[in-house]
């Protein structure tokens, strides 16, 4: 097994944020796919509430359409400020964060 050193960057948006009549998460991910990063993952939160403190959630009684979405991307360092700069038009009004993770690699046997 072999570790090697990557970035993940994560940006923070609600599921209902449109861009070009498009959700802005799924217009984010076509972007970084078009831009060559390794991969996206999108996910969405059951829960949570920003800097206005209102709070989104899918249990039934108070069921909101506007649900946290976090894009992750795991890439090199490198790739993922070239991607931020390209895509900071954006999403220069959300939360993102970069943090180091290593990355464990297995060799075939």
């Amino acid at each position: 097994m072999k570790l090697e050193k990557y970035k993940i960057l994560r940006i923070y948006v609600n599921e209902d944020t449109k861009y070009n009549g498009h959700n802005l998460y799924h217009f984010l991910t076509l972007k970084l796919r078009e831009l060559g990063l390794k991969g996206v993952t999108v996910i969405r939160g059951i829960e949570g509430f920003g800097t206005d403190k209102v709070l989104h959630t899918t249990r039934i009684l108070d069921l909101s359409f506007d649900l946290p979405i976090i894009i992750e991307v795991i890439d090199d360092e490198n790739k993922i400020i070239k991607a931020l700069s390209e895509i900071s038009q954006y999403v220069s009004k959300r939360l993102i964060t970069i943090t180091d993770v290593s990355v464990a690699k297995f060799e075939n046997k």
